[in-house]
């Protein structure tokens, strides 16, 4: 993943940002007797991304991949309208208890930019439920010229959006966060539809740092440099979701990408010991007796 990619990930300030007063209030709410839900995982699960990761004579990917991880961003979606019977082919390889949190086609966000794409989604939408159980949160991600100004077009997707399935945005135009009142606009309009609030930690986008949830979800995007900085960054990050979980949050999403995604199964594991013992969970870490230099 490139987006936000520096040459000098040293000179970048990696400090968190303080949570957003209204992440207080959403989290607040909710009920904290509800079951804790925390799914970690990769981007991608291609041999050629993630080398190394595969014992030798793999011979299906996904299947090996989902004994280790219990999540996938599924980013191929993005690029082609897969048939419903891949999703179930997907669905059939995993354990029970995974689940697919895949994005929507770049027809729908980036060629159509919304406009008149009510058959593309409800297409994708009768192929991506045939994950049933398996299906997380969908997400839509927003080129980075999609500004303020289509947020009409925004709006009208979002309202239209079935509520029965769990949506997150990525905005990436800086005016998103930046400007006060179209912050607060964008955001009670995530939160009145029950819409997560997309954080995208990368290097060279601090300002997507929002620290802003709309709902019981944090929905997290991080995203390594290839850099020593990568593994105390993911040290804050436990902090942190620790100190949402104490204040309500119930269903964290979290997914771990790379410029050079080789590394990403290293940072998931790193990450997952740390939440482990940090909030009492119980995730698998992946290819435990090959990462045990790392703790």
């Amino acid at each position: 993943m490139k987006f936000g990619k520096v040459e000098q990930p040293e000179l970048v300030d990696f400090s968190f940002p303080k949570t957003h007063k209204d992440t207080e209030r959403v989290l607040s709410s909710l009920d904290k007797n509800e079951k804790l839900s925390v799914f970690v995982g990769c981007a991608k699960w291609n041999k050629a991304d993630l080398k190394g990761f595969y014992p030798r004579g793999t011979k299906d990917e996904l299947i090996y991949y989902s004994s280790q991880f219990n999540s996938i961003e599924l980013n191929a979606t993005f690029y082609r309208q897969f048939p419903p019977e891949q999703f179930e082919k997907w669905k059939n390889k995993t354990p029970e208890g995974f689940k697919f949190f895949p994005k929507l086609t770049q027809d729908i966000s980036h060629w159509k930019r919304l406009q008149g794409v009510a058959d593309l989604v409800n297409y994708y939408l009768d192929a991506a439920t045939r994950l049933e159980e398996k299906l997380g949160t969908i997400f839509l991600q927003l080129h980075a010229n999609f500004g303020p100004k289509n947020f009409d077009r925004l709006q009208n997707f979002v309202e239209s959006w079935p509520t029965e399935i769990p949506l997150t945005v990525e905005c990436r135009h800086t005016d998103w966060f930046t400007e006060e009142s179209v912050a607060s606009e964008f955001y009670e309009l995530l939160e009145k539809n029950g819409v997560s609030n997309t954080i995208v930690d990368t290097a060279g986008r601090r300002d997507m740092m929002h620290m802003r949830l709309t709902n019981n979800e944090a929905f997290i995007r991080y995203v390594g440099a290839n850099h020593s900085s990568d593994y105390g960054r993911l040290d804050d990050w436990v902090i942190r979701l620790s100190e949402w979980v104490d204040l309500g949050l119930r269903n964290i999403h979290f997914f771990v990408h790379q410029n050079l995604e080789v590394e990403s199964p290293l940072l998931a594991a790193y990450f997952i010991n740390k939440l482990n013992a940090a909030l009492g969970t119980d995730l698998k870490i992946p290819n435990e007796e090959l990462q045990q230099s790392l703790f």
